[in-house]
């Protein structure tokens, strides 16, 4: 079977298949369907992107001492060496360029020929640009962190067309010990990119920094550790394994963990299926299913709750919140709890650590944080938001046109009169 995350089949013409997904791409603007034709994971990829002007520039959000900052302080910082090593010669080649992202699609380095460099400087291709899905449509870094998985992009496969003279790919790398999404790793090139040994080359490469961070970092015997934000389903690690739980297991674990003191079944199964869906004997079904991929010293009954030292995201970004720090608390968010879930105790909850984490950023009013909450998934729609950055902005700072440009726009989307939208909310 072939790799759906390869661009192109073996024995196909690179230069046939522009044309073909040019001329989808093309029907896909005026018509909004793409034809069959084109891979799936660019088909829906269009589809994010849509709302994007297919003539648009990524923006700019961080420049010189405040990139230097954000830079020196991420944790793919400490593999940066390790990226040279491995992709630093063939973006030396003079043909290829290397670049490494933050989960927000927020270039943090990007390396290589000056000369490439230089042509790809002209698409804002650039350290401090923002390559997610939202503001540079299907890129391979972009792409990579939307679907969590490594993804080759060529030519017109790209949503925006001045990116459609190039080919890349991109692997997105975690943290080894919480599963949290750190960013990607990408080499961009030309179309001769568009072959198994570059989409190998950056899963490796994105395998081997994870495996030096965990180096960096002893696991921790016993420790159990859950990553659910962000996430449809949660991950468990334990002792350096990784368990992806099902949908309704990582429900039942997650108001588990919020409520450490337990919970009856009753309680869980209002929590899980709400009133008109109470079901007490598909509820054991599940809690002795978890019981089993959990362990039995792990999870008690009677109530309902979890023993030794167990570990969540969204924990961490609630204690850091009652610590008073709320760039710690945003550090470790990576998005909304269990997004797909409708279970009503999650939903609550989801939207508990929500509001917290956005409350505490519009009080502390600092632009690094503001900037940092319109990039989630949670804050990029929150007017609010968008006004206290550009407030929080001085006249001449690179991002405050982008802050003002989506202030308009998101004005114009909830019919809203511009004249009043950098006023400050009353209380």
């Amino acid at each position: 079977m072939a790799d759906p995350w390869l661009a192109l089949k073996f024995g196909v013409d690179p230069a046939e298949r522009i044309a073909q997904v040019g001329a989808a791409h093309e029907a896909f603007l005026a018509a909004g369907a793409a034809p069959r034709r084109v891979r799936e994971v660019v088909r829906r990829s269009w589809e994010r992107s849509a709302r994007l002007d297919p003539e648009a520039t990524p923006p700019v959000d961080l420049t010189d001492d405040a990139l230097a900052s954000y830079r020196a302080a991420h944790p793919l910082a400490r593999v940066l060496p390790l990226f040279r090593d491995l992709l630093g010669g063939i973006a030396q080649d003079g043909a290829h360029l290397m670049a490494v992202c933050d989960a927000y699609g927020r270039l943090l380095w990007v390396e290589g020929h000056p000369g490439v460099r230089r042509h790809a400087e002209r698409m804002n291709f650039v350290p401090g640009a923002l390559w997610d899905e939202r503001h540079a449509g299907t890129n391979a870094p972009g792409t990579a962190l939307a679907v969590d998985h490594s993804v080759q992009i060529f030519a017109t496969e790209h949503f925006i067309r001045p990116v459609q003279r190039w080919t890349c790919a991109a692997a997105p790398i975690h943290d080894p010990a919480t599963g949290r999404l750190l960013g990607a790793v990408d080499i961009t090139g030309g179309d001769h990119l568009a072959n198994p040994h570059s989409l190998a080359l950056v899963r490796a490469t994105a395998r081997a920094a994870e495996a030096q961070l965990a180096t960096d970092r002893p696991v921790e015997p016993g420790v159990v550790t859950v990553t659910a934000l962000g996430r449809d389903e949660a991950e468990l690690r334990v002792d350096g394994r990784r368990i992806r739980l099902g949908r309704r297991h990582s429900e039942l674990l997650v108001l588990l963990l919020h409520h450490p003191e337990g919970r009856t079944g009753e309680q869980l199964g209002l929590d899980v299926y709400g009133d008109d869906r109470l079901q007490p004997v598909t509820l054991r079904a599940e809690l002795s299913r978890l019981r089993r991929v959990l362990g039995p010293e792990l999870l008690d009954s009677r109530p309902y709750r979890l023993h030794g030292t167990v570990r969540a995201d969204f924990t961490t970004v609630a204690d850091r919140l009652d610590q008073g720090d709320p760039a710690g608390a945003l550090d470790a968010y990576s998005g909304p709890l269990l997004p797909g879930s409708d279970a009503p105790g999650v939903t609550r909850l989801r939207r508990l650590i929500d509001g917290q984490l956005r409350a505490a950023v519009l009080a502390a009013a600092d632009p690094a944080l503001l900037a940092a909450w319109t990039a989630t998934p949670a804050g990029a729609d929150d007017l609010t938001a968008w006004q206290a950055l550009a407030r929080a902005l001085p006249v001449g700072a690179a991002r405050r046109p982008l802050a003002l440009a989506r202030i308009h726009q998101l004005a114009t989307e909830y019919d809203l009169p511009r004249a009043t939208l950098l006023q400050r909310p009353r209380n």
